[in-house]
């Protein structure tokens, strides 16, 4: 549980980590606001983080739009949409608010405490954009293109590469050894096809509950599938 105290002086922190000082302090705590919270206050006045996670959402596809024009000059539109599309994938944002450890910083009502929401990739994720909504209010594009622009320097940096294909399965047990302390299992559960040719089905299972399966090519290829569905699956719980 982070009381309002506590925030502050993580705030701080926080604020040191993107190399940017708050000269209003106030959006800087809003972004960390969760809906949930506020609707548990008595104050009519405090707002939640959704209203900035919508700029942010804008003010993010802007300012990798600029980088990726900047560092691929000759990509077509289509490539540079595909791009962007990978770049600020839901998965994507997950990992940047790990590396900032985001959740941390929120505040969450007893309900989404409960649930672990601080580790929620959607959660996560919309706090991610709402952080950056709220340099944006505070210190204008300029400022937030720079900071965007170092945090998502890892993912940049493999775009147009082979490796920009998210790894679920690493993403998902990172997740799932964060959020409830054990590891995924994957069980090949059909095999069908010539040997030239095969398809593969994997069952995902977390804790005996099957979660997702995945179809591919390779036996890897369809845990990276049901790694993927099972963090679309969980991401909302």
């Amino acid at each position: 549980m982070v009381d309002l105290t506590t925030q502050k002086t993580r705030l701080e922190e926080l604020s040191n980590k993107l190399g940017h000082t708050f000269t209003y302090p106030e959006l800087l705590s809003q972004a960390f606001r969760h809906a949930s919270y506020v609707n548990e206050q008595d104050d009519s006045n405090l707002k939640d983080n959704e209203r900035l996670e919508f700029l942010g959402d804008a003010v993010l596809d802007l300012a990798i739009s600029h980088l990726l024009m900047n560092r691929f000059e000759d990509a077509e539109e289509g490539d540079l949409s595909k791009f962007r599309a990978m770049v600020v994938d839901e998965a994507g944002l997950y990992q940047i608010a790990l590396m900032l450890g985001l959740g941390e910083y929120l505040l969450l009502g007893k309900g989404e405490e409960y649930s672990r929401g601080r580790e929620k990739p959607s959660i996560l994720a919309n706090t991610m954009e709402a952080l950056i909504g709220a340099l944006y209010l505070d210190a204008g594009f300029d400022t937030a293109l720079e900071v965007i622009g170092k945090l998502f320097t890892p993912l940049l940096g493999k775009v147009g590469t082979p490796e920009m294909t998210y790894d679920y399965k690493s993403i998902f047990q990172e997740y799932t050894q964060r959020t409830y302390k054990t590891l995924p299992k994957y069980q090949l559960v059909e095999e069908n096809g010539p040997a030239h040719d095969k398809t593969f089905k994997v069952a995902l299972t977390l804790n005996g509950e099957t979660l997702a399966e995945g179809k591919g090519k390779s036996k890897k290829e369809a845990e990276q599938e049901a790694a993927k569905e099972a963090f679309v699956c969980l991401k909302e719980k």
